[in-house]
């Protein structure tokens, strides 16, 4: 089995892989004050607890965003999964894709992953749009290469700006309201997050079309929030909610592979 672990600046995700088939997926938040220990037991009771030995465990990928944390997590690797081999998504690693921007030691190792991934997956040219903390939407061509990417806020760090930064709005459910003729506080905050995110990624995927001058591109979302705005709009074909955890399977098979 093989453990896929990506590693955000919000939560940490886990999949548990046989063969092909993911088997499980469970998450704890992220906190760069854990201990070696705190990570391995951790690790070790979910498997338990849903029958699997962590002997079992014969490889693990891990892909990061939240440098501070490696140290640590990786030690309860080794001390806990001790016969399992670790890939590290990062410089070096074979992606099967290339990198047509200017510094590629800037992109995000969960920004290679989805972009393997929705290549891998669903071919291109696609966009894959990953709606985390931060959302990001990056274009890979046909013949796989990352040309060009757009960061925004996420939709919870526009929320909490929102109402961190106003003396009298309230903290409310992320969610899409009744209607945007929104008749109270509550209903009007929610209206902005929803429809505002809504519009701006309906017309950054148009531009990036455009400028592009690939207008049949496939459009696919994952993250936490993708699927209520995918759910809102035409411009986004598919939602795969696993797509960071299947990309991470992808590298580490490559990878494992080149490592024998």
């Amino acid at each position: 089995m093989i453990l896929a672990v990506d590693i955000g600046n919000t939560n940490i995700t886990f999949g548990i892989f046989d063969g092909d088939n993911l088997v499980g997926t469970f998450r704890m938040t992220t906190q760069i004050s854990r201990t070696s220990d705190e990570y391995g037991i951790f690790l070790c009771q979910v498997l338990e607890h849903r029958s699997i030995d962590p002997a079992q465990i014969e490889g693990v990928v891990i892909s990061t965003v939240v440098p501070k944390i490696m140290y640590s997590f990786e030690s309860a690797i080794h001390k806990y999964f001790q016969a399992a081999r670790v890939i590290n998504i990062g410089v070096g690693i074979k992606t099967g894709i290339k990198i047509g921007i200017t510094n590629p030691h800037e992109i995000g190792a969960d920004r290679i992953v989805d972009a393997v991934a929705g290549y891998e997956l669903y071919g291109g040219p696609i966009l894959v749009l990953d709606f985390g903390t931060a959302t990001t939407h990056d274009l890979i061509t046909a013949d796989g290469t990352l040309v060009a990417g757009v960061t925004t806020p996420g939709i919870r760090i526009s929320a909490n700006a929102l109402w961190s930064d106003t003396a009298k709005l309230p903290e409310v459910a992320i969610e899409k309201p009744p209607t945007i003729l929104a008749k109270n506080t509550i209903h009007s905050m929610q209206a902005g997050l929803f429809y505002g995110t809504v519009g701006q990624t309906e017309y950054i995927i148009k531009k990036m079309k455009e400028e592009s001058g690939i207008p049949d591109i496939k459009v696919v979302a994952t993250g936490g929030l993708g699927k209520l705005i995918s759910s809102e709009t035409d411009a986004i074909m598919i939602y795969d909610s696993k797509l960071t955890l299947k990309g991470l399977k992808i590298l580490y098979d490559k990878n494992s592979k080149v490592m024998e």
